[in-house]
């Protein structure tokens, strides 16, 4: 019996740890910010650095950690969530100047992106 009652909180653990695990994913269009806003405040109250690799997003928590994948290219950069936005169109996230660089799309403006919780 006892053995029965530690195998059954033992698989109600692994499966609570399995759906909080559970990471957020996303594709759209992503675009970058930088040079209008470089310096001033986020809507988290950090001040905007267009060098670091930061991120908008519409409603992730503030200090969300996320893996960005360009379906074009299969390149990856990490971000963390500092600021809100988009609000243009359908885009998903709005990378800083040197995410986008470093995804290689900074020229091109927009991109189409997978974005995952890390």
């Amino acid at each position: 019996m006892i053995r029965k009652v530690l195998s059954a909180a033992a698989i109600a653990a692994a499966l609570l740890s399995v759906s909080t695990a559970a990471a957020y994913a996303q594709c759209g269009g992503a675009s970058w910010y930088g040079p209008g806003f470089h310096g001033k405040k986020a809507a988290s109250g950090q001040t905007f650095n267009e060098n670091a690799m930061t991120a908008a997003h519409r409603s992730l928590p503030f200090g969300t950690k996320l893996r960005v994948t360009d379906q074009r290219t299969g390149r990856e950069v990490q971000v963390t969530i500092n600021d809100r936005g988009p609000f243009v169109g359908k885009r998903i996230i709005d990378l800083s100047k040197a995410a986008a660089t470093e995804l290689g799309f900074r020229n091109r403006g927009v991109t189409s992106v997978c974005i995952e919780q890390i």
